[in-house]
């Protein structure tokens, strides 16, 4: 079938066609107006995707060189994520799909970010996937197609809102993330150690403690000196956080493997785009002979790709929905 995906849960309205041939178009429209407040504005996430998704949504199937009549089921994001967001594109899919009298498809974002490594490969089952976002983190044994066990967790905080929030700290503009991955390359990973919290317990992960410890470290430098020692070791701090957010992430996914043997495992999410991340999860991969799957940056964050080859999946075992299907903010519903 030929798959229009859309992708709504946070600040990307975003929209792509997936088909037998695979992905034949993916567009996002980024939403740079939450940059004035240091986070993303619900409220004004939701009326700018009222404002984008329908021309993001003709672009897609415009650039996959289709019409709107090719399409043939309609895969949206209904959760997790920000419940008015959510609502603008589950709305719009669910009156695409009664126009077209076609399928709906309910995807849900946190699967998506796993299987956006099926849109250029095919990781073999079963697999466990380290999924890194900014709003969730997790370890997934992935069995077959669609059928997930939730291994870990985090507590609270997760990695990618531990970077965002730290970030925030240090000064950084926002999102965080992506600039303390450029300025941590630049830096010392030990000048400072900061918490690695629950690394011998389990498979949950915790980083409040570690965005408290950041916090007090810089509360202790005097006020007059401050400026001084962030410009002196931005890129120091940089690295020793962002060594903290990693190695607990690469260390619980070995621990999961030794507890659930597989020959595969694969990163997903925004935070998968992270380097040293990555460079830590392919040591671990090459060292204990196993396959790794690491999305495309383009399918890293949030994408519509990644929701179409989703529902594409789901199509071709019958997982189909109805107009009933509703949004959820949280992943633990």
């Amino acid at each position: 079938m030929t798959i229009l995906g859309i992708e709504s849960s946070c600040d990307e309205t975003a929209a792509a066609v997936y088909g037998p041939g695979g992905l034949r178009s993916n567009v996002i429209a980024s939403q740079s107006i939450h940059e004035l407040y240091g986070g993303v504005v619900p409220e004004l996430a939701s009326r700018a995707h009222q404002r984008t998704i329908w021309a993001t949504v003709d672009q897609a199937i415009s650039e996959a060189g289709c019409t709107i009549g090719d399409i043939e089921a309609v895969a949206v994001a209904n959760g997790p994520g920000l419940m008015g967001a959510l609502l603008v594109g589950l709305c719009f899919a669910k009156g695409f799909a009664l126009r077209q009298g076609i399928p709906l498809i309910g995807v849900n974002h946190m699967d998506a970010h796993i299987y956006a490594n099926f849109i250029d490969e095919t990781p073999r089952y079963p697999f466990l996937g380290l999924v890194v976002s900014g709003g969730h983190t997790q370890i997934v044994l992935v069995e077959a197609p669609m059928q997930h066990t939730i291994l870990g967790r985090t507590r609270d905080d997760a990695a990618g809102e531990a970077f965002d929030k730290i970030g925030k700290i240090l000064g950084l503009p926002y999102p965080a993330g992506p600039v303390m991955d450029r300025l941590s390359q630049l830096g010392d990973p030990h000048f400072h150690r900061f918490p690695q919290a629950l690394m011998n317990e389990g498979l949950d992960f915790s980083y409040s403690g570690l965005k408290t410890s950041a916090l007090y470290h810089l509360q202790g430098i005097p006020d007059d000196e401050r400026e001084e020692y962030l410009n002196d070791h931005l890129n120091d701090l940089c690295a020793s956080i962002s060594h903290a957010i990693t190695e607990v992430l690469v260390k619980k996914l070995k621990r999961a493997f030794n507890q659930y043997p597989v020959d595969t495992i694969v990163l997903a999410g925004g935070v998968s785009a992270n380097s040293m991340l990555r460079r830590k999860t392919e040591g671990l991969a090459r060292r204990h002979d196993l396959k790794l799957h690491i999305p495309k940056i383009e399918y890293c964050t949030d994408n519509a790709a990644m929701i179409a080859v989703t529902g594409y999946i789901k199509a071709g075992l019958g997982q189909f929905d109805d107009m009933s299907l509703k949004p959820f903010a949280s992943q633990n519903r």
